[in-house]
């Protein structure tokens, strides 16, 4: 049961902010569309999102102060395997209008239908390449 407690508490404080977000500003949590519009001009929309990715940034670094188990990760891929993938979740979020964030835990929260799709590609999409590369698929 211990094993199932973090994630639970993870989600739900994701889809609190979320909602604090979306209820305070009518502002969707897409984190690709937060820190891509930090690189826009418009500073009326700098607040939020300097804020938000911010409260990224200090949460990752409390938590490892707190617990730093709960932050560990283990890459065992080249360094241009995780350039090739950054770069291509990069453009999946470009060329589907959001992330897993906006698309996830906002879009199909307020059941839209393109986000539903968007969410099924991508974790389809996903899964297939996890397999592919545990070596499940020949």
């Amino acid at each position: 049961m211990e094993q199932f407690m973090e994630p639970l508490l993870g989600g739900g404080l994701i889809g609190l902010s979320a909602t604090i977000l979306w209820l305070g500003s009518g502002k969707t949590a897409g984190i690709s569309g937060i820190i891509g519009g930090m690189f826009q001009v418009q500073r009326s929309q700098m607040l939020h999102r300097v804020l938000f990715f911010m409260g990224l940034v200090l949460g990752g670094v409390i938590c490892t102060q707190i617990e730093p188990q709960w932050i560990y990760v283990s890459v065992e891929r080249s360094m241009p395997v995780l350039i090739a993938a950054g770069l291509l979740v990069g453009i999946g979020t470009r060329v589907g209008s959001g992330c897993t964030s906006g698309h996830g835990v906002c879009g199909i929260s307020k059941f839209s239908t393109r986000s539903i799709v968007a969410t099924m590609a991508f974790m389809f999409s996903g899964f297939v390449v996890a397999t592919w590369m545990a070596g499940g698929i020949a």
